[in-house]
């Protein structure tokens, strides 16, 4: 083998790949998150969640030389497009109506998980590009009708962008753990969060606290070890309540969130509802790694873990609830404010509200533009797809502006929303 051959391998699951390498090069990452962990993806798969079973086929593409691995990401052959959260049916239905299948398709994400982040693992940044053209070419070989690459981060959209893939963008909503003071200092506390927003957004927020507490309702908070099996097994009733209410079965399995607390525990939170001392729901937040308790050890040409964790933000990311009674305003109160609250007392920068819902906006949880990036072999319909897109981006612009109009910040609605457009521009 030549000295500077690069070499790509595919394996049928990241379980193929050690654990330690596997993380190790997702620390390295700028916009890492828990959910491209090596056993949260490999929960995905043993729980059952996220197997051929269920419409998701691992494959992990790595760029090699030698026996150092330079490069990977996971990408899942899809026989459908539950569990994505970027909306391509009206694609799907157009290769129908033409006499062309458009599944299998692939996507590059964290199954059942729309959380913005790294989904392109490199051990520097001018593996980018090579991958992305190395999953592209294994792609065509497969003879899959397109590639989408999910919620990724600002160097994985230009890597896709340089190798000619076309960007979408959907919106989100985040809470900032910010004071909109010159200073930029975190809230002292909820009531000095609350100060921030508009007379009504602020008395509808204190409103529907009063009802839950007035309701006999009362909260407690549970991190890591202290979440008992109990505790979790109580959880997943009220996830799969939620679920089967909407005519659906969930997405992941009680064994999922057991090998979440017996590999992971440290990146869960859960909120218990509780009314005359029996739990009536839950919610459940992860949390990011906590980089400060990450050693300084590296591999060969790779980034200090700390160095790259001085630009990391604790970020929290809203992610399951469920209830076993009907309170009023129960769901606000589980889903924003509580973690909202934990979020203050922590000094976690940042909460993330997932997909959809504009109703996030009445708590302070503020839009933010989410792109992704997506690849398509036909030529006819990459091209009709490009023309939709220019199009759905002009509606996106006017979406994002109207968001702007009904922000519910008051003292700094002017420096708000000019950090809301620059973030669509971006």
């Amino acid at each position: 083998m030549a000295e500077n051959t690069i070499i790509t391998r595919t394996f049928q699951s990241v379980q193929e790949l050690p654990e330690q390498t596997w993380n190790a090069l997702l620390s390295a990452q700028t916009q890492d998150t828990p959910f491209m962990r090596h056993e949260y993806l490999a929960a995905m798969e043993q729980s059952g969640s996220a197997t051929p079973q269920t419409g998701w086929i691992c494959r992990v593409i790595t760029l090699w030389h030698g026996e150092e691995l330079l490069a990977a990401c996971p990408v899942y052959v899809k026989t459908h497009s539950y569990g994505e959260y970027v909306f391509d049916w009206s694609w799907a239905r157009a290769y129908e109506q033409h006499g062309l299948p458009y599944y299998p398709k692939g996507t590059l994400a964290v199954p059942f998980t729309p959380v913005p982040g790294t989904r392109l693992l490199v051990k520097a940044p001018q593996w980018r590009l090579p991958l992305v053209q190395a999953v592209q070419h294994w792609a065509q070989q497969a003879e899959l009708s397109s590639l989408h690459l999910l919620f990724g981060d600002a160097q994985d959209l230009a890597a896709c962008e340089q190798a000619g893939w076309m960007l979408r963008s959907t919106v989100q909503f985040h809470w900032r753990n910010v004071a909109p003071t010159p200073a930029a200092e975190s809230w002292r506390d909820f009531d000095d969060f609350l100060a921030s927003l508009n007379q009504e957004k602020r008395k509808k927020i204190r409103q529907e606290r009063r009802k839950v507490r007035e309701a006999g309702v009362r909260f407690k908070t549970l991190r890591g070890a202290q979440i008992t099996s109990a505790d979790w097994a109580f959880f997943y009733r009220c996830y799969e309540r939620t679920y089967l209410e909407h005519g659906n079965p969930p997405y992941l399995t009680p064994e999922f969130f057991n090998a979440m607390q017996e590999h992971m525990t440290e990146n869960w939170v859960l909120f218990i509802a509780e009314r005359d001392g029996l739990p009536i729901a839950s919610s459940l937040i992860a949390v990011s790694d906590d980089y400060s308790l990450i050693s300084d050890e590296k591999s060969p040409g790779m980034q200090t873990n700390k160095s790259v964790a001085a630009i990391k933000e604790r970020v929290a990311y809203g992610r399951y609830w469920g209830a076993l009674e009907r309170v009023d305003c129960l769901h606000f109160e589980a889903c924003y404010y509580q973690p909202i609250e934990w979020c203050i007392a922590n000094g976690i920068a940042r909460f993330e509200g997932g997909a959809q819902g504009e109703h996030k906006m009445a708590r302070a949880l503020l839009p933010i533009v989410t792109p992704s990036a997506h690849w398509i072999a036909h030529p006819a319909f990459a091209d009709a797809i490009g023309r939709f897109l220019e199009r759905e981006s002009e509606g996106m612009a006017g979406y994002v502006q109207e968001l702007q109009a009904h922000s519910p910040l008051r003292q700094s609605e002017p420096h708000e929303k000019g950090r809301i457009a620059a973030a669509f521009e971006s």
